[in-house]
């Protein structure tokens, strides 16, 4: 059989230890050799409103179990195609380590290890945290060449100053878009009131971004939204979840109505797969605590194990 269940213990999803996909865990971050890092950002001292996001780590993983059946990939039969088959390697790093109150040595642990992932070829994913962890990731790859920046998101997270303040959750995007091998952003999602006031929108158009609504993107549809980021760039991906409608995903700390579905999104991630070399992704702001269902984590991690079989699929892993 090509299943994979012969090759070892059925390894229940409720069974053992809650690492991201029940994938293997490597504390020794010098000994990484692994195609994917995935790496617990549990800080949530830069939301500007509801905290909690520092339990998303913890919910994301445990959520990830449900997709563990088996050893062999999973067959999608919409696509004819069997993703993360035993080839991709997946190592979960466990946490960065997180000091409660303290911005700067928070974010400087997160982003070593990022650094460590990309030293070992791995591609970094972090999940969060709020969104300021975007911060530490994309200064990890100060010394990675160029690359575009696509966002799923509510908020378009561009303010540069507000009360002294520069690493919160709503300054990720500018802060990136400050970095010379940023060359761009795509930002899709941004509705309704934000938290960046129009000198920001005005910022950010002059700052290379180009910003999608919901309804503007539903118009071009998943291949016109992916169309919009430059043929050729490298592309680095963050997605906060509260992109998503709070129907789907209620479980966050700045809820925002009239957000994507589940294949909206999923469907831009996979075309953006296809024409374009991945090579980080964060997903942020899953706050456990407001979503007793628990869909909100499983919908985070759903969206992070598909596209990763969308982007190791496109690099020839079959």
């Amino acid at each position: 059989m090509a299943h994979g269940y012969e090759s070892g213990r059925l390894d229940l999803p409720f069974v053992g230890i809650a690492t991201f996909g029940k994938r293997p865990y490597q504390p020794d971050w010098d000994a990484l050799d692994t195609d994917v890092a995935v790496i617990g950002a549990p800080f949530d001292a830069g939301t500007q409103w509801r905290s909690g996001a520092r339990f998303g780590p913890r919910a994301v993983r445990e959520a990830s179990t449900l997709f563990s059946f088996g050893h062999a990939g999973a067959y999608d039969h919409e696509d004819d195609a069997t993703y993360l088959p035993g080839s991709v390697r997946i190592t979960d790093m466990g946490d960065a380590d997180i000091v409660h109150t303290d911005t700067t040595g928070s974010h400087a642990n997160i982003e070593t290890a990022v650094r460590a992932a990309l030293k070992a070829g791995a591609l970094p994913v972090v999940i969060g945290g709020d969104h300021s962890i975007n911060i530490p990731c994309v200064n990890a790859f100060d010394d990675q060449g160029d690359f575009h920046i696509l966002q799923i998101d509510a908020h378009l997270d561009f303010v540069d100053e507000r009360h002294g303040v520069r690493f919160g959750h709503g300054n990720p995007m500018r802060r990136a878009a400050e970095k010379p091998y940023v060359t761009g952003l795509t930002q899709v999602g941004i509705r309704n009131v934000s938290s960046t006031a129009k000198e920001g929108y005005d910022d950010a158009r002059a700052m290379r971004s180009d910003i999608l609504s919901v309804r503007q993107a539903r118009k071009l549809g998943a291949d016109g939204v992916a169309a919009r980021i430059p043929k050729g760039a490298r592309v680095y991906i963050t997605v906060d979840i509260d992109g998503f409608c709070p129907s789907i995903a209620p479980g966050t700390g700045t809820p925002s109505h009239g957000g994507f579905l589940y294949y909206e999104v999923l469907e831009i991630l996979q075309q953006v797969a296809r024409d374009h070399d991945v090579i980080g992704l964060d997903l942020v702001e899953v706050a456990p605590d407001y979503d007793p269902t628990g869909s909100t984590a499983i919908l985070a991690a759903q969206l992070l194990l598909n596209t990763l079989g969308f982007i190791f699929h496109a690099r020839g892993f079959r």
